[in-house]
């Protein structure tokens, strides 16, 4: 299977690179062989359990709710309540498609049970008792806040304001919330990771018995967060909604395609099954490797090129569970380095691949 960009000579770059511009035209065919070749019994990824992605997680015991936020974002927050993620709280669990779902796992409740929790809504633990609180919301997206708020707050003492905060504490502040759990869209891969936590469905069992798609098969980043979910507000200091210039929705669509293929590869790499799971899991890995590829025809940049190496150098099979999860390792780090890194202004050649506004989800 020429997928694997560790056979022939030469290095896993120039071997898959190699590979890709041989053809590109079989990426989705070759993904079916590796499914269809392989026995329906008997197969299983090589590793019984594969880590969760990390970024899915959002603490409920840190949780301290949307209203936690409005002091310094109320627009951003009036903006959140005209979405769907802020209506799921009070629809999604009346919908007969969620019911059924529901119903086909064995469970009793969408609003108590973790595996619909934990993409749907956001739970808060108080006095040891957790609730939901919210349907997706700003804690689901930034992290949950308690460790991180007071730092994201602070611009050098009590009588400091934004802006008359320097340059060098906004770059302190922002390191330090990030490590203590904010997934700020300083680096755009914290936030995109969340989105696609969640929108590649990575739990086999849910879609294989449960029914639930396999994923959001049309998320493509910027269209999906340039519309209706935008909330821009902090950029004009709460005077409009603004959008994104050129240079950094460039860097936003290279971010969204590495994310994605990051999160496409961790689905794959649970699947241990030959179904819709797995099957649909690896096709959009293949897509995107695809993408990826065309992104780095257009632009030189070694951190597009590390990811494309990553992603080269595992076949998109059932039996390699652990081998696809350290390639998404390497995809993912390579993708933050890019969002830390990346200067829109030299993706020039990219902007025929973005999406234009008429396109973004309203």
């Amino acid at each position: 299977m020429p997928l694997d960009g560790k056979r022939g000579n030469g290095s896993l770059k120039e071997v898959g690179l190699k590979v890709m511009q041989r053809n590109l035209s079989y990426l989705l065919e070759a993904v079916m062989v590796c499914w269809l070749v392989a026995p329906s019994s008997g197969m299983k990824c090589l590793a019984e359990e594969v880590t969760e992605h990390p970024e899915i997680r959002c603490d409920p015991a840190n949780v301290l709710g949307a209203e936690s936020c409005a002091k310094c974002h109320e627009k951003e927050l009036n903006q959140w309540k005209l979405t769907p993620h802020y209506a799921t709280f009070e629809t999604l669990h009346r919908k007969p498609e969620a019911k059924a779902i529901v119903e086909k796992l064995g469970l009793k409740s969408i609003k108590r049970n973790d595996t619909c929790v934990g993409c749907h809504y956001t739970r808060q633990q108080v006095d040891e008792r957790e609730r939901i609180v919210a349907g997706v919301s700003c804690e689901s997206c930034h992290g949950a806040a308690k460790d991180w708020l007071a730092l994201h707050n602070d611009y050098g003492g009590p009588a400091a304001t934004k802006e008359g905060e320097s340059a060098e504490h906004r770059q302190e502040r922002i390191e330090s919330s990030v490590a203590a759990g904010m997934n700020n869209p300083a680096n755009l891969y914290l936030v995109a990771r969340q989105c696609l936590a969640c929108h590649t469905t990575p739990n086999e069992e849910l879609v294989n018995v449960g029914g639930h798609t396999a994923g959001s098969l049309e998320f493509e980043l910027v269209s999906w967060s340039q519309g209706m979910v935008r909330h821009n507000f902090l950029r004009t200091n709460g005077t409009d909604n603004a959008s994104l210039n050129p240079a950094q929705l460039r860097v936003m669509y290279v971010v969204g395609v590495m994310a994605d293929l990051e999160a496409s590869f961790r689905a794959t790499a649970k699947a241990t099954a030959k179904a819709t799971f797995g099957i649909t899991s690896a096709q959009r890995a293949a897509r995107l490797k695809q993408k990826l590829y065309d992104i780095d025809q257009l632009v030189d940049d070694p951190n597009i090129k590390r990811a494309l190496a990553a992603a080269l150098s595992e076949p998109l099979k059932l039996d390699r569970g652990e081998e696809l999860a350290a390639a998404a390792d390497l995809i993912g780090q390579a993708t933050s380095d890019f969002a830390k890194s990346a200067n829109g202004d030299e993706l020039a050649p990219l902007d025929s691949l973005l999406p234009t506004p008429d396109k973004y989800r309203k």
